[in-house]
């Protein structure tokens, strides 16, 4: 029997979470994880109680954005954002914890990752935007890609 390294135990974890994204160009899931326990988790979606993308379409393909660019033309938040955001509402310490993506995070989701002190990330699939990857760099932030 061979068991998963716990990278690969993780990112099989962040592959089922994307499942529940809404997202209609990308589906992407994510969880924190500190001391070999998940902390928390998140996937790309709509902000809570707001119609999703799949129910009234996609803002970025209404206005032709190509993937990396304009992040802020999108209704929906970034799986990285969720899970930060659902360690936020319920108290849960991320600092020194390692961040799981099925996705290289984005610039603005990178922004996030460095002021909530994490301190790696393992992610499956690049995304383009060379200004996270110079940010992480910057940070110290170790980064691997598992593919």
């Amino acid at each position: 029997m061979s068991r998963p390294t716990w990278d690969e135990y993780f990112m099989d974890i962040t592959r089922v979470v994307a499942l529940r994204s809404t997202c209609l160009r990308r589906q992407v899931g994510a969880v924190i994880v500190k001391d070999k326990r998940l902390l928390t988790s998140g996937y790309n979606g709509a902000p809570r109680g707001l119609a999703h993308c799949e129910d009234v379409g996609c803002l970025r393909d209404t206005y032709h954005v190509p993937s990396g660019e304009r992040h802020e033309l999108c209704r929906g938040m970034h799986a990285e954002q969720n899970a930060i955001v659902q360690a936020a509402l319920y108290g849960v310490a991320i600092e020194g914890a390692t961040l799981y993506c099925t996705h290289q995070p984005c610039s603005a989701c990178t922004k996030m990752i460095i002021n909530a002190g994490i301190r790696r990330i393992v992610y499956e699939h690049p995304y383009p935007d060379p200004l996270a990857r110079e940010l992480v760099q910057e940070a110290g932030i170790e980064c691997v890609c598992l593919k």
